[in-house]
């Protein structure tokens, strides 16, 4: 196995990796620097677009461009041209908070959940659903650090979990894709074991669910049954979102956060808040589903 850290941008939070296997390139997001990444990894070459907002996370688009989950809710963007499109902003109420981690299911509806930026620890955030014909659909209140969505490979599987370091669980819900509903949400793994923390997470071929354990600095393969079954040790302190990609899907790109580290950690760790490339696991993952809309 290589670890080798592949775009040295130092982010505050990097988040929101997304794999476009038709493209070979793989989309990512500084959040509150509101900067959208596309890393090539035939070139190396790591381009950013500066947003102008906060950007939590974000899915490449079936008919072309980018769906955004922003600060100011739902959004079409089109990198090429610039070209902006609201969709819906369903938390306009609340002004402290934005949205963070999402993913797209297997039949092209993208996901996304909110949460409070800043300021004492509130369970303000909730989980979205946003349909091909760009309905948008609450479906979980109550979480204070929305994170974690992806979906089996068949489907029929919806993960999520609570990052809030009293909570720090992984929840598993039953996913009906035809209807895009998940059934009663049960828990799937207490990380309270583990050193890390539940962040963005991600499914392999195999079907099991890989977690980036912020502040553990490791990630965690989990059987579907709920147990940790391989540790990776990773050169930063705050892993953040793994993806897998490459012609083959067995690389593992991890996003990173830079802010917030342990002080006196911070020469350990040169690289925090950069893009990570895991190789040689031995794993491939799933091709993500591009957004319907």
């Amino acid at each position: 196995m290589r670890i080798e850290c592949v775009a040295r941008t130092r982010s505050k939070v990097g988040e929101g990796a997304f794999w476009d296997d038709r493209d070979q390139v793989l989309w990512w997001v500084d959040i509150p620097a509101g900067l959208i990444h596309r890393h090539d990894p035939a070139t190396g070459e790591n381009s950013s677009i500066d947003y102008g907002e906060p950007v939590g996370c974000l899915a490449v688009r079936e008919s072309g461009g980018l769906v955004l989950a922003t600060k100011s809710g739902f959004w079409l963007f089109d990198p090429a041209t610039g070209q902006r499109k609201p969709l819906s902003d369903p938390e306009a109420h609340l002004e402290q908070n934005r949205f963070n981690d999402g993913a797209t299911d297997t039949r092209g509806r993208f996901w996304a959940g909110s949460m409070k930026d800043g300021g004492p620890p509130e369970a303000l955030g909730s989980f979205y659903r946003l349909d091909p014909d760009f309905s948008v659909t609450l479906w979980k209140g109550g979480i204070f650090t929305t994170n974690g969505l992806a979906f089996s490979p068949d489907g029929a599987r919806m993960y999520f979990s609570d990052s809030n370091a009293a909570v720090r669980t992984i929840w598993v819900c039953d996913y009906d894709a035809g209807t895009g509903t998940p059934g009663a949400p049960r828990v799937f793994l207490d990380t309270g074991v583990l050193p890390g923390r539940p962040d963005g997470g991600t499914v392999d071929a195999d079907g099991c669910y890989w977690q980036a354990g912020i502040d553990g600095w490791q990630l965690y393969r989990i059987s579907p049954e709920g147990k940790v079954i391989m540790t990776v040790d990773m050169p930063v302190e705050k892993p953040s979102k793994p993806m897998f990609g490459g012609p083959d899907l067995d690389i593992l790109f991890v996003t990173s956060l830079g802010v917030g580290l342990t002080p006196g950690s911070e020469a350990r760790q040169p690289e925090a808040g950069s893009l990570f490339a895991v190789s040689g696991l031995g794993i491939k993952g799933v091709a993500q589903t591009r957004f319907a809309g």
